[in-house]
């Protein structure tokens, strides 16, 4: 399996990156083509002792900036090290895609230069999440602020097969997120979408309350980009703000220190559980071919996980099981119509 990577995307880029793939490479037995600045990758790997074993490297000038317009990535960062892999990826140069990298701006490159499955209204950022129970996915974490019905019906088709096929959950629970749990609840978008995915095939639980998320509740929770990218920041905010306080308690004495040192290994395992970058960014469900947006500030461990993701995510013909699905619905709906895999 070749996995493209965008060696310049995020804030620790390239160095972390770089350190990423080469663990995900001896660990996860993948091939690697990188795009981005060969003489700066050559010369960090270099100067950190990274082997770059099993990495072929694509010489791009132009890096895509965090703070650009999504749109850019057509204009001005055309020839980016994230643009030119997503053309890598659209001509078939490799398994899947993924960035650190500004998240209007793969959003936008998924869209026109690899394409949307035919039939999919919008691509969704879907990241899975830790909750009580294990983890749950968030779709859509951030890509659509400006919903419609459809497309959060199309959300937890995508989710709940991601989560068969990559997570190995054979019915998935499927909830909307909103202000209340009764089915009155919320503003039109709700109204409708509850009655969308009511009606459908699906595993659907009902509406589900913010506050009661982290108890694991729902496999996927579906969600407008705007509320779920809010909810999104909250958990990773609150994950980082009760590691800092555990720390800073089991630091304050000797006393602590002694009985911290007792319960090390259910520390490690509470750490993992709910440190974010264990799950390392999300995949953009809806794309026809695989693509996956680290976190931002992704570092060696966080993108290293991603990779994992990536690969599973690959293995599980994901992108393949949602156009079929999308297909099959079409058709239900409209028996005469034509169907295809992929715009």
């Amino acid at each position: 399996m070749k996995i493209i990577v965008d060696a310049f995307g995020g804030d620790n880029a390239p160095l972390e990156i770089l350190k990423g793939c080469a663990k995900a490479v001896q660990q996860l037995e993948i091939e690697i083509l990188l795009t981005g600045r060969k003489k700066t990758i050559v010369q960090i790997a270099k100067e950190n002792n990274i082997s770059l074993e099993h990495m072929e490297i694509v010489d791009c000038p132009d890096i895509m900036d965090m703070n650009a317009a999504g749109t850019d990535i057509m204009r001005s960062g055309k020839n980016s090290s994230m643009a030119v892999g997503l053309r890598k990826l659209a001509a078939g140069e490799g398994d899947a895609f993924i960035t650190a990298g500004n998240s209007g701006a793969v959003t936008v490159g998924a869209t026109f230069l690899v394409k949307r499955i035919k039939g999919v209204k919008r691509i969704a950022f879907a990241p899975v999440m830790p909750d009580a129970k294990g983890s749950f996915m968030l779709i859509d974490g951030g890509a659509n602020v400006d919903c419609k019905p459809e497309m959060l019906y199309q959300f937890g088709i995508m989710g709940s097969i991601y989560m068969k096929k990559v997570m190995h959950i054979q019915s998935p629970r499927v909830g909307l997120l909103n202000v209340g749990t009764e089915e009155h609840k919320g503003g039109d978008l709700q109204h409708a979408a509850f009655a969308l995915l009511k009606d459908s095939q699906l595993n659907f639980t009902g509406n589900v309350e913010a506050r009661d998320v982290p108890e694991g509740i729902t496999d996927v929770l579906v969600a407008d980009g705007f509320s779920g990218n809010v909810l999104l920041k909250t958990f990773e905010g609150t994950a980082i703000m009760l590691l800092r306080i555990f720390k800073s308690i089991l630091t304050k004495n000797a006393k602590n220190k002694i009985a911290a040192a007792m319960l090390l290994k259910d520390i490690t395992g509470l750490k993992k559980t709910i440190d974010y970058k264990e799950y390392g960014g999300a995949p953009l469900l809806g794309c026809s071919k695989p693509v996956f947006k680290s976190h931002g500030n992704a570092d060696e461990k966080t993108f290293f996980n991603a990779l994992r993701l990536t690969k599973s995510y690959v293995e599980g013909n994901v992108a393949e099981e949602i156009a079929k699905s999308i297909a099959s619905l079409k058709q239900e709906n409209n028996p005469e119509s034509e169907t295809g895999v992929a715009e």
